[in-house]
């Protein structure tokens, strides 16, 4: 890592050399293909730490030290520079009487950014008008890297919030009202709680779910050292480059086969199976109806995709926008999150549900997480995540519940959802599989 400390030490001569009015200093690197961005993050002191692959892992970021921190987007994208962006995310239910301690958002302006695009690497400072501080904070950067290990932890319990008689419960009351019209639908959460026979680092949870779950957006969000929420979600909030904009409906789910022939045959169920294809085009016709506004010119994939994933399989339709003038990312946000894929249909009814019946508060979990600037933004969608305070390490997973839903099933769901970091600390159960390879014969009899 001895060019990114030549590239620090680069940019302190610039700083020190900078104007009043310069706010944004970058220079390129140098750095081997194979240079890993977990290990230097995890091996630096600063905090908060913000770390982001897209989806296509064609942009890695490093975001590290906070110049100016924001609880409102919109304030902080009329004031940025036209280079800078902010990094962070916004809660699902933060600062409402169920959840007082989360914060409905945090965003940051960060101090310094490793910023990885394709092949192109650069160092990025953002300045404040205290430079000598700035130098102080970036002469404590580690000029080395300690290698994150891989994970040496096992799962010996887990407690489940509900728990399966809660959820069925639970299961049962959202299905009477929906009988009731009281809602079309609602997406139903659960909390892992898992017991680990020795701890496991954020950084470890975060580098072996990027190694084992591609198509999906790796990210992690420390705001000190006892706290930090990491997920690898496959779901896109939305992407905006200047007007041009791409979201998309991710609702539908099934497991992954056994072989070949088994994995078709479940993609080939998903796709024509008439509830799935309901709670997909609930989602499309939410994320329409919210973007209406915004927009002069819509195209909505006529049909889903089948989107494989290392534990489950999902129906997904793009949607392409052109946006009017004048339209912030922070708009965007405030339209589209929660969407009917993580909340339910219409929004304010099956938010009270959630709110009265889940036992836990969601707190970042279905939230949005990403970047935002004046030019591109974009935000996942909080899911397939866990929340690291300490040694306790909480997972969670949502399913979304229609007529035709059975607890049964939508408990089956949530465990293959979890299993997509559940199962980097402990090997699939044998229970588990043969539950699974069960429920898969009756669905497809």
């Amino acid at each position: 890592m001895t060019a990114l400390q030549t590239a620090v030490d680069l940019l302190i001569q610039k700083i020190q050399q900078s104007s009043d009015t310069t706010q944004r200093l970058m220079v390129s690197l140098d750095l081997p293909a194979n240079t890993d961005l977990i290990d230097w993050m995890d091996s630096q002191p600063l905090f908060p730490k913000f770390y982001w692959q897209s989806r296509d892992s064609r942009e890695e970021v490093v975001a590290l030290g906070q110049v100016k921190t924001f609880t409102d987007p919109m304030v902080a994208e009329k004031v940025l520079a036209d280079d800078q962006r902010i990094w962070g995310g916004r809660s699902f239910d933060g600062r409402t009487n169920r959840n007082r301690r989360c914060l409905s958002s945090f965003f940051f302006l960060p101090l310094l950014e490793v910023i990885r695009m394709d092949g192109n690497w650069q160092l990025a400072v953002n300045l404040s008008t205290d430079k000598e501080k700035m130098v102080e904070t970036l002469n404590k950067i580690s000029s080395t890297a300690t290698e994150v290990t891989a994970i040496n932890s096992h799962i010996i319990a887990r407690t489940h919030s509900p728990d399966y008689s809660g959820w069925s419960s639970m299961i049962a009351q959202a299905l009477d009202s929906i009988s009731n019209k009281v809602f079309e639908k609602v997406v139903l959460a659960r909390r892992t709680t898992l017991t680990l026979d020795t701890p496991v680092a954020p950084a470890q949870l975060l580098k072996a779910s990027r190694k084992s779950n591609n198509n999906s957006f790796h990210f992690m969000m420390a705001l000190d050292a006892k706290h930090c929420f990491v997920g690898s979600t496959p779901e896109r909030l939305f992407h905006r480059h200047d007007r041009d904009l791409k979201t998309e409906a991710l609702a539908g789910t099934i497991g992954r086969g056994f072989d070949a022939s088994e994995d078709h045959r479940l993609a080939n169920w998903l796709m024509a199976d008439n509830k799935n294809g309901y709670e997909n085009r609930l989602v499309v016709d939410d994320i329409v109806n919210r973007l209406t506004p915004c927009c002069e010119s819509m195209n909505v994939a006529q049909t889903p995709e089948l989107i494989r994933l290392r534990k489950v399989q999902h129906l997904k339709r793009g949607i392409d926008a052109q946006l009017h003038e004048q339209v912030y990312s922070a708009d965007l946000l405030d339209n589209l999150q929660p969407t009917a894929a993580i909340a339910g249909l219409p929004r304010d009814k099956a938010l009270a549900f959630i709110s009265e019946h889940e036992p836990f508060a969601r707190g970042w979990y279905s939230g949005a997480v990403g970047f935002l600037s004046r030019q591109r933004s974009e935000f996942c969608v909080a899911i397939r995540s866990a929340l690291m305070m300490g040694d306790e390490v909480h997972l969670f997973a949502g399913a979304g519940i229609v007529p035709g839903s059975t607890a049964d099933s939508e408990w089956k769901e949530l465990d293959r959802k979890t299993a997509t970091l559940c199962s980097l600390l402990e090997s699939d159960r044998p229970d588990e599989r043969s539950n699974d390879r069960s429920e898969l014969e009756r669905k497809i009899a």
